[in-house]
């Protein structure tokens, strides 16, 4: 009679920890198209968060956890006055940078916004700066905070190109977590053994499920989650740089590991078969592939699957605006990452919701020639009825060109299409928009409106002469990079 019994041998940390980890441990970044691309990220992503800073329902999420606590060498929050410990900071900056859904995003098998790690680059990186000048060494740079932010944007988007873990219900948020703990790892100056250790931690803790990012659950959560994941990566690494113990075998423990939990296909009582187990796809080398391709959001604060439709819509609108009463249907021609993310009928509960909408972020740029932060506001929504009317009217179908070169790793197009059918028989033509204006193919022409953006976002906030240094700053490649991170965030604070 054979016994059954776990083998109780510890293994080598997980090969996919052990890539991570020395990539963010060896890789030199040489690429001059990386670091002006990060750049041109952090202008957007913090022009992003102070433009957030105008929604209460953002604001009333930051500050100290307990009022009034004062924290020595405290990592600052962009466009406020708070200094807290960079846990908290990094959440607060988090939430700020990805609440309106309006920077950076990469689409593959998973999608997300890597941009979402400054949250903890920044926080961990003005914390740093600031306590090494007070014991007399020198400042991290914002050279430190760009290279980051390439390494962070790496390890979440190789990790996504051909991952998905939306098709297992989990939140790309995960990644989140797991790039920021790579490189806070690094600026806190982990020795290899301390990052495996916080990144096995990073895949082990609970991920979070992609709920609140679909119907009937869409809400304000899917706006702070990034902050949330880049908070719990600055407390991860702490931990492990105390000294706490590892988890080797995080990913690949047979039934209690990752892989087998929550990324196999069957998650039952029963041993899985080998034809059921996933594990992870990385098709390239860690470099900075990942940045170099970024996607933009410039024109629209719209979920990035819907940026071309936004744009189509925009197109069309004088031809439809003064006959929406005569409109049959409207055809929007799209790709299947699209309708099955954010395509949705029926009643739309919450600005989160509608944001998420691809029917609503149509229909509003069709009606009235623009689409804006507040017009998923309730208030808009509710003095807007003709919205609904409009949605109801729309059908959304596949074409399976735009789905497979979503995918091409040479076009990686997001594309949609709309036609417009009047009852009378008449149509307009089918405006077809493929690769949106942030996209690298369209690079030229995005990086004027991107700064654009940043200024006029610096302006929600700051007053003219200090919105003028900021942006001067961070327009020189050579001068942004030797500024060190404290007195960078200086800049930004009230």
């Amino acid at each position: 009679m054979s016994a059954t019994y776990d083998l109780n041998e510890r293994p080598d940390y997980d090969d996919v920890l052990q890539k991570i980890a020395d990539y963010v441990l060896t890789f030199t970044v040489q690429s001059p198209e990386a670091l002006d691309t990060a750049r041109n990220c952090l202008m957007d992503t913090l022009g992003c968060g102070l433009l957030a800073l105008r929604f209460p329902e953002c604001t009333k999420h930051l500050g100290p956890i307990v009022e009034g606590t004062t924290v020595p060498h405290g990592a600052r929050v962009p466009g406020t006055s708070f200094r807290l410990d960079p846990v908290k900071a990094a959440w607060d900056i988090g939430c700020i940078v990805r609440w309106l859904d309006y920077n950076d995003t990469w689409l593959a098998a998973e999608w997300g916004h890597p941009s979402d790690n400054l949250g903890s680059i920044l926080a961990v990186a003005d914390h740093l700066s600031q306590k090494r000048v007070a014991s007399g060494e020198l400042p991290l740079t914002m050279r430190d905070v760009l290279e980051a932010m390439i390494m962070a944007h790496e390890i979440q988007g190789v990790l996504a190109l051909e991952n998905s873990f939306n098709r297992v219900g989990l939140d790309h948020v995960v990644l989140v977590k797991v790039a920021s703990t790579a490189v806070t790892a690094k600026l806190m100056g982990a020795s290899r053994e301390q990052m495996l250790s916080a990144l096995s931690h990073a895949w082990v803790d609970g991920q979070s499920l992609r709920t609140y990012r679909h119907a009937p659950n869409a809400g304000s959560r899917k706006s702070w989650a990034a902050g949330d994941a880049t908070s719990r990566a600055v407390r991860l690494v702490d931990i492990a740089m105390r000294g706490e113990m590892g988890i080797p075998g995080a990913l690949t423990a047979p039934q209690w590991g990752f892989y087998d939990v929550l990324f196999s296909k069957t998650n039952k009582d029963q041993a899985l078969k080998p034809e059921d187990k996933q594990r992870f796809s990385l098709p390239q080398d860690f470099g900075s592939y990942v940045m170099e391709n970024i996607l933009f959001k410039i024109s629209f604060p719209a979920e990035f699957h819907a940026q071309t439709a936004a744009e189509a819509a925009v197109t069309l609108h004088p031809q439809v605006k003064d006959r929406l009463d005569d409109i049959d249907k409207i055809v929007i021609t799209t790709h299947e990452s699209a309708i099955r993310i954010i395509s949705k009928v029926g009643k739309l509960a919450n600005a989160a919701d509608r944001d998420h909408c691809l029917q609503y972020m149509t229909a509003v740029p069709l009606i009235f020639g623009t689409l804006t932060a507040e017009q998923y506001e309730d208030g808009f929504h509710a003095a807007n009825p003709v919205i609904d009317v409009i949605r109801d009217k729309m059908e959304v179908i596949e074409d399976e060109r735009y789905t497979r070169e979503y995918l091409e790793s040479d076009k990686r197009s997001i594309a949609n299409a709309i036609q417009v059918f009047f009852k009378d028989g008449s149509s307009t033509d089918k405006v077809a928009v493929e690769y949106p204006i942030g996209h690298r193919r369209r690079r030229k022409n995005g990086i004027p409106l991107l700064e654009d953006k940043f200024r006029t976002h610096l302006a929600t906030r700051f007053p003219a002469q200090q919105c003028d240094r900021i942006f001067e700053l961070c327009k020189s490649q050579s001068l942004l990079e030797g500024t060190p991170v404290h007195r960078f965030v200086d800049m930004l604070v009230i």
